[in-house]
């Protein structure tokens, strides 16, 4: 994808961003929408109007982007991200991320629902991401290197940010928050895992799997932004548990846990410096 798409889509963002430029980009995954409730609005930018942006399809996302402040500080929040499974290339589903940059943000958070596979997990655990496992079919820095925007072989030794971390764990026992701390698989989708493939997650080392996150944090990286990356557990899976899980039934498990999310994350933003 040509440099001069990016740019002409944060041309086109710019004007919206009237204050400060903002110290986060926030992602929002599955049924984690809750969240822009919590912004100060300053201007919504719908995506059909963004030149270049792909379009969201999946329920419990949404279609636009937010500039304000959440907790005093500046972020822009993106409500419906965009996934493999949709059809979207590797480019399209990272897209807004490199634009982000370009925009001057410098820290990310992202968010999803994910499957947990270990087994001291519950449905509805709040799992802080502390490193992933890539099992996508294509991978988001494939093709001729970006330079401006970072080196051909980024280093993922730390991917997610240990001073981040640190911070929301001391949060989360502040606010008597239950954290679970763990690895993130990234598949393709859009099925559900099998049983059987649960128990490869598992096997391979991961704690939750799910259908996004991967690309955009691996982008992230290659262009220097800090990331904090959380999951909420909507189901449990694995070599001798059959689910039997439905997008409503992750929408759900996501709801009941919106309010521990939704403190924790303001809370980050409030302390981070």
């Amino acid at each position: 994808m040509m440099y001069h798409l990016f740019e002409q889509t944060a041309q086109y963002i710019r004007p919206f961003i009237t204050e400060q430029t903002p110290a986060f980009a926030i992602v929002l995954g599955s049924g984690l929408g809750d969240l822009k409730k919590e912004i100060e609005v300053i201007s919504e930018i719908p995506y059909a109007n963004i030149p270049n942006f792909p379009q969201t399809t999946v329920q419990g996302h949404g279609n636009k982007l937010i500039y304000g402040k959440i907790a005093g500080k500046y972020v822009l929040m993106q409500t419906g991200r965009f996934h493999y499974y949709e059809g979207y290339s590797m480019q399209e589903v990272t897209f807004p991320m490199r634009v982000f940059r370009l925009l001057g943000i410098q820290n990310v958070i992202v968010s999803n629902a994910s499957g947990g596979v270990n087994p001291t997990f519950s449905i509805g655990d709040i799992m802080l991401i502390t490193d992933h496992i890539n099992m996508f079919p294509e991978h988001p820095l494939r093709g001729k290197n970006l330079d401006k925007f970072g080196a051909r072989f980024p280093d993922m030794s730390q991917t997610y940010d240990k001073q981040m971390l640190s911070l929301a764990q001391q949060i989360a026992q502040n606010e008597g928050i239950s954290v679970q701390k763990g690895v993130y698989v990234g598949l393709q989708g859009p099925t559900f895992e099998t049983p059987a493939e649960y128990g490869m997650v598992k096997a391979l080392g991961g704690d939750a799997v799910g259908m996004s996150t991967v690309p955009e944090v691996i982008v992230a990286r290659h262009q220097g932004m800090r990331v904090f990356a959380v999951s909420v557990i909507s189901d449990l899976g694995g070599a001798d548990i059959a689910p039997n899980v439905s997008h409503d039934e992750v929408l759900e498990a996501v709801n009941k846990a919106m309010p521990k999310v939704i403190l924790l994350v303001k809370r980050f933003i409030e302390k981070f410096s």
